[in-house]
């Protein structure tokens, strides 16, 4: 590992596809330099939060006061063999397989119960394996880092070990309500869905939120609708050149946003190419080793976006894989009474 820069496969990946047309991307509002150092906290030198730290401050009786609970909305996606995943990258795709089939069982006779009730009681079991960051997930703050550290300056050297990181894993991300919010972009562009390679701006976020009649609250977990979701069942074509953030929507989000947590329902969070090029880092760096805000991804918005629920109360929980930097997610909102 490249004690200097921790950096994941996909952003290799990306860096490798940069063009020029990227490049010309390029200005002072929409970069950060690679010189920056990581975020140190806010709430104490071993804080592995970061901004999730904002959760203690939602009156969550209030909040859940509002909601109104005749519909819940499951922002989940579905797990299956050629779901879209970072194979290019080199990493596992989700495969499933049966360790017992009823069959199977009877003459295995794997209970020891013997055949006259093997063949009266159906057994079957199965097992999965998978990249941590495929599906609706979230990104833990150790995923991604500077100079051989992540948020709040925990190095590689010394919290990182052969069975993941011990700080800022998985298992530390707490249940999170708080209130929610979709930007729904491609809606207020006028499109189905977002271009490829099309990179969202700040100015596209307020005017999207202008639209919609929504303003954002210090604390909100934020959540964009490039509409890219619609092409989840075809992997390819979900995956080739998906539209994303770019560096000043995200700093949009972070600095004037006050977000507690973001998310998108491309697989990348960001454009690719990634705005990244020789002494500049990205949009996944800058969120989550200096702004220490989680991002999840792959979050399904096409129920909010059909009804035009903006505004919601968040319901998540991930998986607590111990040293992990990332995690599944099912994520739930309920729509706020108006």
């Amino acid at each position: 590992m490249n004690k200097y820069l921790l950096i994941n496969l996909p952003i290799l990946v990306a860096l490798q596809l940069l063009t020029a047309q990227s490049l010309a991307h390029q200005n002072a509002d929409t970069w950060v330099s690679a010189d920056a150092q990581v975020g140190k906290s806010p709430w104490g030198e071993e804080d592995q939060l970061g901004r999730l730290n904002l959760i203690e401050q939602v009156d969550r009786t209030k909040l859940l006061a509002k909601a109104d609970w005749s519909e819940v909305h499951d922002l989940s996606v579905d797990y299956f063999v050629g779901m879209p995943s970072w194979q290019a990258a080199g990493d596992p795709s989700y495969q499933i397989w049966m360790t017992h089939t009823p069959r199977g069982a009877v003459v295995d006779n794997v209970l020891g119960q013997g055949e006259a009730i093997n063949k009266h009681v159906s057994y079957s079991g199965s097992a999965i394996s998978m990249y941590t960051h495929t599906g609706t997930h979230i990104d833990a703050l150790s995923h991604f880092g500077l100079n051989g550290q992540i948020y709040n300056g925990f190095s590689a050297d010394q919290h990182l070990g052969d069975k993941g990181w011990r700080r800022s894993g998985a298992e530390t991300l707490p249940p999170i309500i708080a209130r929610g919010v979709m930007i729904d972009i491609a809606a207020s562009l006028g499109v189905d869905q977002l271009a490829d390679n099309y990179r969202i701006s700040a100015e596209d976020i307020k005017l999207a939120l202008q639209k919609q009649q929504v303003s954002l609250h210090k604390g909100d977990v934020v959540l964009i609708r490039t509409g890219r979701m619609q092409n989840y069942a075809q992997a390819q074509q979900f995956m080739h050149n998906a539209p994303g953030l770019g560096m000043q929507a995200a700093r949009y989000l972070a600095e004037e946003g006050n977000a507690m947590l973001v998310g998108a329902d491309n697989l990348s969070f960001e454009a690719f190419p990634s705005e990244v090029s020789g002494n500049y880092v990205p949009v996944h760096t800058y969120l989550l080793a200096q702004q220490g805000i989680p991002i999840m991804e792959l979050v399904n918005l096409e129920s909010l976006a059909k009804q035009r629920i903006y505004e919601f109360v968040f319901i998540g929980a991930s998986l607590k894989l111990k040293g992990a930097d990332a995690a599944p997610m099912r994520p739930l909102a309920i729509p706020v009474r108006r």
